[in-house]
């Protein structure tokens, strides 16, 4: 290990033991605790790695030390030298692991998410679709504990979704779902085919992180507010009265639509809510043009040309394009629980990807 790591490596076990003094100190002011509390929590298992990292090398030096000790007692010696073998094979991922620990972190890791899903290419089955990917990450967030909240949601006649909006709110929930923006494609036989015929359709997933109104400073003169009655599919009035809301962003263009409370105040409070997560996301773009580049390139435009992942219906299996992973169990895909198999695969992929750029 370089000197430079080994000088950071020591700056990060100093740190921790004075934050750990620091808490301990009688007195501390409550907004001072939170604070040195999260910095603590976050570098205990950086610390954790770096004293697993340590404690191999003083044991392998201890080991080889047997080795030229045990020169004259065979036996010793080759139980020295298969203790040099285990520890001088274990270090590559110990140090590793502490590297990968030590990579810059997504600021937005830890944030709620507003997730967007929208029929792309296929018509009806897209719809059909896209609500089927609704309701998998919806069974996903309960597996895991997390809040799922409906915002918005434009139906078809026969159970398939246009548009829907869902908030959802737990640990580390950006830092899981942000891997699923992108084009999913389906095949399979829809319900509505009398012939039998595999159709493929797709569907847009967008997640953005959720921003606070510290994050993103709304001018009220830059919004235009429209309010019109809530309509259900086919156009149907599903309300009686002016509850529905449309906010245009006028600097940008954005347009966001919330109807399913009954309550004008609820929907335009919804609506500022997913109109701040699109401006912050566009922020995040214009920090991080590398970061643009590569939403581009997965969400797209809906056509089912641009695909980061294919559900394969007849086939029983799925498929994530960016990582060439293929799980043959889309029953338990579709029902949550085996979405985090795709997703470890996929933060593990992106640490891999960040760890060998520092290193190059």
């Amino acid at each position: 290990m370089d000197r430079m790591l080994e000088s950071r490596l020591d700056q990060i076990v100093r740190r921790h033991g004075e934050l750990a003094a620091a808490l301990s100190t009688a007195g501390l002011p409550r907004a001072d605790f939170a604070k040195l509390s999260k910095e603590y929590s976050e570098l205990g298992p950086i610390v954790a790695g770096i004293e697993r990292l340590r404690r191999a090398e003083l044991e392998l030096a201890a080991a080889n030390d047997m080795v030229k000790a045990a020169a004259d007692d065979p036996d010793m010696k080759a139980l020295a030298e298969e203790e040099v073998r285990v520890l001088t094979d274990q270090l590559p991922a110990l140090e590793r692991d502490v590297k990968l620990a030590l990579l810059p972190k997504d600021v937005d890791d830890a944030r709620n998410a507003i997730l967007e899903i929208r029929a792309g290419t296929g018509g009806e089955e897209a719809a059909l679709f896209a609500a089927d990917l609704f309701r998998m990450y919806q069974r996903y967030a309960a597996l895991r504990g997390w809040r799922f909240e409906l915002l918005d949601l434009s139906e078809t006649g026969i159970g398939g979704f246009k548009e829907a909006t869902a908030s959802i709110t737990g640990r580390d929930v950006f830092a899981r779902l942000k891997y699923e923006s992108g084009v999913h494609r389906v095949q399979r036989v829809p319900e509505t085919e009398a012939s039998g015929r595999i159709h493929t359709s797709a569907a847009t997933v967008a997640v953005l992180p959720e921003a606070e109104e510290v994050d993103i400073a709304i001018d009220d003169k830059d919004l235009r507010i429209d309010v019109f009655r809530a309509s259900g599919p086919g156009g149907q009035s599903v309300n009686t009265t002016d509850s529905a809301v449309r906010i245009t962003h006028i600097p940008t263009g954005l347009v966001v639509i919330q109807q399913d409370e009954k309550s004008q105040h609820k929907n335009k409070a919804r609506a500022l809510k997913v109109l701040r997560a699109r401006l912050y996301e566009m922020e995040r773009q214009a920090r991080d043009q590398a970061r643009a580049a590569d939403r581009k390139s997965q969400v797209g435009s809906g056509d089912r040309s641009e695909r980061i992942r294919t559900y394969n219906f007849p086939q029983g299996r799925v498929t994530d394009h960016r990582i060439n992973l293929t799980l043959y169990k889309i029953d338990k895909v579709m029902s949550g629980e085996a979405l985090d198999e795709i997703i470890d695969a996929l933060a593990a992929a992106d640490r891999a990807e960040r760890l060998a750029m520092v290193a190059a």
